[in-house]
């Protein structure tokens, strides 16, 4: 009885609809603003993604079939993107835009101490410190009031900008979380996409980009698309910032943001960059191939067309509860956070070594194939579209026992009338799957 009200009860549950927290990318210098949420696509590993349907002709377009190397575009004054910190008390501005209708039009940050990068593009980004907003402009005329567009983004947000929308960037997506910025590569890890240009772009875009500049060549990969550098790229044979930015390339990969030169990549305006060891990890990032690069598909990382929110492996589940039961055992456990995407199935493993799996969204299974008289516990982990998530604490223990036999009992007497049966209606029965022992189970 008390397993079937186990299985009732499982029967009721359903997945929670949450976001698996990940560790944040650095903040902002000189604030305590992160630049977007940990789920953020831009914030999101995607090491393990499937390769692109397109990916060699998009390498190839860009130069990868032709000795294409990456190129660092950035270092010490002038070159790079620089970038402003303000509070509330800074002096503000609604400029014009020659992009109005696709423009956030609002005061922003305004005036001759801020710094704006130098000609062409004069990006101007500043962040307020007070609000964690970023500010972006592109062609920013400050005596004039004037900017070719603008966009103001909230950094505690996963809202995108309106679809069909330029930014400061052509692909809509803001430039600063693209950027290498010498304090992460000091600190050894840079958890966010890289910004990075090609010739041109085909006449579309791609979540999460919302805007294109391109042309009808199919050859061409869209604003949004996302590269990695192979994992079989070895950079053993580079220093350790080289290897700082290389692994990143590895597992949060480069973002298509605008048309420019083809595999260049865009960091921080920073005088550091010019002292060791950074001027070598510049020139060993120059001998990069673009060859050694991949497209990948992000397709299932979209909770919504019109969120920048990436969807993550479920969460651990909490422990789950175990019922004994003759050579098998009753689990039951609780549906964790989905990560944004659907649980398609979880696999329980045990202890004493095996395992099964279980399809689908249920939460309660009988294993099979257990020995009577030893003692077993589970753990349980949850998979989606994105992959397995970690696994839970492990249940009660308990030991599987046969059952004695049912005495046979003298019929009754008959009184002419048929038998009513006493019993309550059995409920659905859980799935039922067979044990794995480690020595039987296939590769």
């Amino acid at each position: 009885m008390k397993a079937r009200v186990l299985v009732a009860l499982a029967a009721l549950l359903l997945p929670a609809v949450f976001t698996t927290p990940v560790a944040d990318a650095a903040a902002v210098p000189g604030t305590t603003c992160n630049v977007f949420p940990a789920d953020n696509i831009w914030n999101t590993d995607i090491s393990t993604l499937p390769v692109n349907s397109n990916s060699t002709t998009w390498v190839n377009s860009t130069g990868g079939s032709s000795g294409r190397l990456l190129h660092p575009d950035f270092g010490g004054p002038p070159y790079g993107i620089p970038f402003n910190v303000v509070s509330n008390s800074h002096a503000t501005v609604t400029p014009t835009f020659d992009y109005a209708s696709e423009s956030d039009i609002a005061p922003y940050p305004w005036g001759s101490d801020l710094v704006i990068e130098g000609p062409t593009d004069s990006h101007m980004l500043s962040i307020n410190k007070d609000t964690c907003t970023l500010y972006e402009t592109f062609a920013t005329d400050i005596a004039h009031n004037h900017a070719g567009s603008g966009a103001i983004f909230d950094l505690n947000s996963d809202a995108l900008r309106t679809a069909g929308f330029t930014s400061a960037d052509a692909a809509g997506l803001p430039i600063f979380p693209g950027l290498v910025r010498l304090d992460e590569v000091q600190a050894g890890f840079i958890g966010h996409a890289i910004r990075f240009t090609v010739h041109n772009t085909n006449d579309t875009y791609i979540w999460p980009a919302r805007h294109h500049a391109g042309i009808n060549d199919s050859s061409l990969p869209p604003m949004g698309a996302r590269f990695r550098l192979k994992q079989s790229f070895d950079i053993s044979s580079f220093i350790s910032a080289t290897q700082v930015v290389s692994t990143a390339f590895k597992q949060y990969g480069l973002i298509v943001a605008d048309n420019g030169s083809d595999w260049f990549f865009q960091g921080t305006e920073d005088a550091g960059w010019n002292s060791p060891p950074y001027d070598t990890m510049i020139a060993q990032l120059k001998t990069i191939p673009a060859s050694a690069f991949e497209a990948v598909d992000e397709a299932s990382l979209m909770v919504d067309p019109n969120s920048a929110q990436a969807g993550r492996a479920p969460s651990a589940p909490a422990a789950p509860a175990a019922v004994a039961g003759n050579a098998s055992a009753i689990v039951h456990w609780t549906a964790p956070a989905n990560g944004g995407q659907p649980i398609t199935g979880y696999t329980i493993t045990g202890s004493p070594g095996g395992s099964a799996a279980v399809s689908g969204s249920t939460t309660v299974a009988v294993v099979k194939g257990l020995a009577n008289g030893t003692s077993y516990s589970f753990t349980v982990k949850a998979t989606n579209v994105i992959g397995p998530g970690p696994t839970s604490a492990p249940s009660n223990a308990v030991i599987p026992t046969a059952r004695p036999a049912v005495p046979q009992s003298s019929p009754a007497p008959s009184s002419g009338r048929p038998g009513v049966s006493q019993s309550s209606p059995a409920p659905p029965s859980p799935p039922r799957i067979m044990w794995l022992p480690p020595a039987v189970r296939r590769a």
